[in-house]
């Protein structure tokens, strides 16, 4: 193998795989991104057995070949050389040459036989949308997810594909998100499928390198297959039913707040730094004078209140919920207004923005009083 390439497009494609990397002691190849120059490509590959991404750049290919180099140590080389001229060289069968015009090192690396076989994915569902929608719905959804793998359904975000829509939704069991988008290309029959949210989190972030790019979706039963321009993300599914969410949603409230959400922030941080006792315990109640008042019990630290102005339908009432929670949600939403709706101290809390991300709806499950 011998190819040259700029260090910058070099540096990019081992940013971008190493991001599906996983320490592994058991099989050292994981630790290695496989390159392999073919046409006039050159292909990056990497494996944690869950995922698999690959990513290609176009170079000058003057021999074809395969290595397999320690991830961590060739990104972090290549990070460090000017944005110059760089050439590949397989030596030695396993050694692979790096040269710039003032530097040159040589790292030695794993058979390409020993790499696992990425997987193709059968042909399956196909949907696409912009990446701007779905790394959007990602930010709003993952953070919702379980981190308990004793129940692994919550542990991934749930894709409802019903015709021209996408849900994506995630849930811990005591909080919920559900971001709608709109699809470029549909489907003609509804799928479920529940991606890990480790995955669905990598995703989000990879996507915001790409501008504004369509991304292309195959779902087959056990597996799902994202692609945006050079980038092919391959993921298992997790097997099982995701719980029926929309039954969770409260449809009625008692109460209805329209409240600021910088407003809201700053009073729930305020009020937060006294709950740590108290598990993040902090009550909300309205009134009908136009005021939403946090506080808390008081603790060994002492207790806190804030008010906000609030405009306010329907009677006083008064929850208690996680004080995280509530900025979790809080610092995924654009809008300047939610919508915050309280039936009684034992439903659950729902929050909507006002405007911009209408499709957007959080729960949050209500703590004792």
């Amino acid at each position: 193998m011998k190819v040259k390439c700029r260090q910058k497009d070099l540096a990019f494609a081992l940013n971008l795989v190493n991001r599906a990397v996983s320490p592994n002691t058991t099989l050292p190849v994981l630790n290695n991104i496989l390159m392999k120059a073919e046409g006039k490509r050159l292909y990056f590959s990497a494996t944690n057995l869950e995922v698999a991404m690959t990513y290609f750049i176009d170079v000058e290919v003057f021999n074809e070949g395969a290595i397999t180099i320690p991830a961590k140590l060739i990104t972090s080389y290549v990070s460090l050389l000017k944005d110059e001229e760089v050439e590949l060289k397989l030596e030695d069968r396993l050694s692979l040459s790096i040269k710039t015009p003032l530097a040159h090192t040589k790292i030695k690396g794993i058979d390409p036989t020993e790499f696992p076989i990425i997987p193709t994915v059968e042909k399956g569902d196909e949907f696409t949308l912009t990446s701007e929608g779905l790394e959007r719905a990602i930010t709003q959804t993952v953070f919702a997810a379980s981190s308990n793998v004793s129940r692994p359904v919550l542990t991934g975000v749930l894709f409802r594909i019903e015709k021209e829509d996408l849900s994506m939704v995630a849930t811990d069991s005591y909080r919920l998100s559900e971001r709608k988008v709109g699809l470029k290309k549909g489907v003609s029959e509804s799928h479920d499928c529940i991606i890990p949210s480790h995955t669905i989190a990598e995703l989000g972030k990879i996507l915001s390198y790409f501008g504004e790019a369509i991304v292309e979706c195959h779902v087959t039963k056990n597996q799902i297959l994202f692609s945006v321009q050079n980038l092919k993300i391959i993921s298992r599914l997790i097997d099982g039913s995701f719980p029926d969410y929309k039954r969770i949603i409260p449809s009625s409230s008692k109460t209805k707040l329209k409240v600021n959400v910088q407003d809201f922030i700053l009073a729930v941080k305020k009020v937060s730094l006294f709950v740590q006792e108290t598990n993040n315990n902090v009550k909300i109640s309205v009134t009908n004078n136009g005021k939403l008042i946090i506080s808390t019990d008081e603790t060994q630290i002492g207790e806190g209140t804030a008010e906000v102005d609030v405009k306010i339908e329907g009677n006083n009432n008064k929850v208690a919920l996680n004080a995280q929670y509530i900025l979790d949600c809080l610092s995924h939403i654009n809008d300047e207004t939610i919508d915050l709706a309280i039936d009684n101290k034992l439903s659950p809390v729902t929050i909507k923005p006002e405007k911009k991300e209408a499709r957007y709806t959080h729960i949050i499950m209500p703590l004792k009083l």
